[in-house]
């Protein structure tokens, strides 16, 4: 048996998250902050039950998995909760039960309000509670609050069994209003978490904490402030007062919102959309110390991954090029050096994903510092040449360019496994990923009579990335003056698509395939990986056309977005995480796609489908993904129950839609702003766009659309900038 032909086992799905690991049947909320997150019940608190998946983590660890409330030993009744506009509180409103005492009512139900207002630092949870007593009486009242910290890693919570595990320390008062949890991990790492309450409580006794409350009548109050920290090598912890926190985490957002340009139109819903998607991706930005880069989605992967963001900066290169700029330099500072199998690395291999926590570090997962992807090293190189063509930064560019000639090696050298001119996969170890395109999961490659395809495997999306990224290559040589060698990229994607178009069409079918497996059999199975295709220019204008057609039939376009695979397809599965569901940033891609081929109609009828869906589904936030059964009138789309939200690549979406349909692009070197055809979809008169950069100046568009036109007026422009429009 050749080594391609082995194929994939079951186990090959453990990184996966288990079904059982659902939390959506929990209904939580949730809040995330640089590398800490928490999963919270509608109470505010942290429940054990059903999944056990509750908590607050803190770099891949859980550091709180049980913090409840009581008055009177009674569980209080909630009156509502929900998570703040712009994603930094957790606000919940309670209020009494019938509390008893010997033989009669005590407190009746409804005298006692209780606010908890809840909001994450990096490494911190603040908490604010107040009670307020509107009875004519005054009450007296034991406030309890218990806490435990299991310290267990992501990937535990996730599913995954371990052996053993380190060593727990039971809690332990220091001083009347402070508590220590300690875990050292099998790593010998001390983890812990550091409880403060503020005033201090009348007693602690192990994991509880009791106050003692006189309220007074018709208005009487009291407050609490408690924090929590979490700390990683049981470094000193300094609190900190919660207004005084919460300041600094306004100050912060209110900076942050100058990342992205504003959008106002006058459709309401649309505008929920885009603002709460605009909210949901500055909440998922990190400080590194290469600029911003957006965390790929809460709660499962709140960590560094290439692809997601990378495809993150590229959905939002237009409104934000603050974000591909600090994307890049931290994926360069990350790019392989050495073969490391374990961690499928390979010279100018550009990251696939970061984990920390105790599995990571004592390996028993692989993605402590993880290269096992087909896909993110051509993608660099194109989110490297638009970042070029957006900004003019040809200063960052020059900064990174040995990183972009290491990629462009590695495409070449590492890529093309066996030399026939297209890229291709298998992984190098067999704790890492199997499928390693975007489409990762076991079964998500296969034959048309549902066979798993062998490996290596070679993908079609991945050689249109490929293409671009010889393009956008041949760009940046150009603009540094290393003609010969942008020469020879041009022709070098000129082949390609020659020879691409030659092997991955199937006159057929209608459309490309899906991939070459290991013995250059082609999977014909039709996906939406063609969609990408388009993204990337690499299919030509008829074959486009024809490929476009099948995308939007039935058997793919289930009414909200793309299937990732037609429900013709043997594997066809819509509640599978990448056989038949639907993607939001996926369904984004072709519509751009479809626009950059003329396609408008199409291309519109994509993003009236996720806009709709958007409006069926809490808080109008585009998931990870949904399932792809077939639309029906008045009913939501199905949820898929542990798609991540909000989701970078998810909530980006909306910004690509809306470049796609206006056709905006630019020219930072030649100083032209271009408007290509630009359509608005029925449902939006009038669009203004303001806070559009290019450096520290800004453009301002106002776009109202007539029964037979789209007027726009320029508001603003940097100075020497052209706007050119063409209908």
């Amino acid at each position: 048996m050749k080594k391609h032909d082995t194929l994939v086992k079951l186990h090959d799905d453990k990184y996966y998250i288990l079904a059982s690991s659902s939390y959506a049947d929990d209904r939580v909320l949730t809040l995330n902050y640089g590398d800490t997150f928490g999963i919270f019940d509608r109470w505010g608190d942290i429940k054990q039950f059903g999944t056990c998946s509750q908590g607050i983590y803190h770099q891949g660890t859980r550091f709180i998995s049980d913090m409840e409330l009581e008055i009177n030993h009674y569980r209080p009744m909630l009156l509502s909760s929900n998570i703040k506009n712009e994603n930094e509180m957790l606000s919940v409103d309670l209020t009494n039960p019938d509390i008893s005492g010997d033989s009669n009512v005590v407190i009746p139900k409804g005298t006692l309000h209780i606010s908890r207002s809840k909001f994450l630092q990096d490494g911190a949870c603040h908490e604010l509670i107040i009670l307020y007593n509107y009875g004519s009486d005054s009450h007296e009242l034991d406030l309890e609050i218990t806490f435990d910290a299991d310290f267990r890693d992501i990937f535990e919570v996730r599913g995954m069994e371990r052996k053993k595990r380190g060593r727990l320390q039971p809690p332990f008062a220091s001083g009347n209003n402070h508590i220590v949890v300690s875990y050292t991990g099998l790593d010998n790492i001390e983890r812990q978490t550091n409880l403060h309450f503020d005033p201090a409580p009348a007693s602690i006794k192990d994991n509880k904490v009791t106050y003692r409350i006189k309220l007074a009548p018709q208005g009487g109050t009291f407050s609490i402030n408690c924090t929590s920290l979490f700390s990683v090598y049981a470094n000193p912890v300094q609190f900190e007062p919660y207004f005084i926190a919460y300041d600094k985490i306004k100050s912060g957002m209110e900076k942050s919102k100058e990342l992205v340009a504003e959008i106002y139109t006058d459709n309401e819903q649309f505008n929920n959309w885009i603002n709460r998607s605009k909210s949901d991706l500055l909440s998922l930005l990190v400080q590194t110390p290469y600029g911003s880069y957006p965390y790929a989605g809460v709660p499962w992967y709140n960590t560094v991954f290439g692809r997601d963001g990378t495809f993150t900066a590229l959905e939002t290169l237009w409104v934000a090029p603050n974000i591909a700029k600090g994307v890049l330099l931290y994926q360069a500072a990350r790019q392989a050096t050495k073969i490391l199998p374990l961690q499928d690395a390979e010279p100018g291999k550009i990251l696939h994903e970061i984990r920390s926590g105790e599995m990571a570090e004592t390996g028993e997962i692989p993605f402590k510092l993880y290269y096992g992807s087909i896909d993110t090293t051509p993608l660099f190189v194109v989110l490297a040449g638009q970042y070029l063509r957006r900004t003019d930064d040809l200063a960052t560019i020059r900064n990174i360019w040995e990183n972009i000639l290491q990629a462009l090696t590695w495409i070449k050298v590492y890529g093309d496994m066996d030399g026939d001119g297209f890229v291709e996969y298998q992984r190098k170890a067999e704790s890492g990923l199997a499928n390693q395109g975007w489409k990762d999961s076991h079964d998500s490659i296969s034959h048309e009579n549902g066979d798993l395809a062998s490996f290596p495997i070679a993908l079609c999306e991945v050689q249109g990335y490929v293409y671009d990224a010889k393009i956008q290559a041949a760009y940046m040589a150009q603009r540094l003056g290393h003609n010969e060698m942008a020469e020879q990229l041009t022709k070098e994607a000129q082949d390609l698509k020659q020879r691409f178009n030659e092997v991955f069409w199937d006159e057929q079918l209608g459309t490309y395939i899906l991939a070459l497996d290991g013995d250059k059999k082609p999977c014909r199975v039709v996906s939406s990986n063609v969609g990408h295709l388009l993204y990337s220019g690499i299919a030509t204008p008829e074959r486009a056309a024809r490929a476009a057609q099948l995308l939007m039939s039935d058997n793919m376009f289930n009414g909200w977005g793309l299937r990732t695979l037609s429900s013709n397809a043997a594997r066809y599965n819509p509640m599978s995480y990448h056989n038949g569901s639907v993607w939001p940033h996926d369904t984004a891609i072709a519509a751009y796609g479809m626009a950059r081929y003329g396609m408008m109609e199409p291309a519109m009828r994509l993003m009236q489908g996720l806009f709709d869906a958007s409006l069926f589904i809490e808080l109008q936030r585009l998931p990870e993904l949904f399932c792809g059964f077939p639309f029906r009138q008045g009913v939501a789309p199905t949820a898929y129950p542990v798609a991540c939200s909000p989701q970078a690549w998810s909530v980006a979406a909306v910004f690509l839609l809306l470049q796609a349909c206006l056709s905006i692009s630019f020219d930072g070197y030649e100083k032209k702003l271009t408007l290509y055809k630009p359509t608005l979809p029925d449902y939006l008169k009038q669009v203004r766009i303001s806070n559009l950069r290019f450096g520290n100046e800004q453009f301002e568009l106002d776009m109202i659309k007539y029964e037979h036109d789209l007027g726009i007026h320029l508001v603003k422009k940097p100075e020497g900038w052209e706007i050119v429009t063409i209908k």
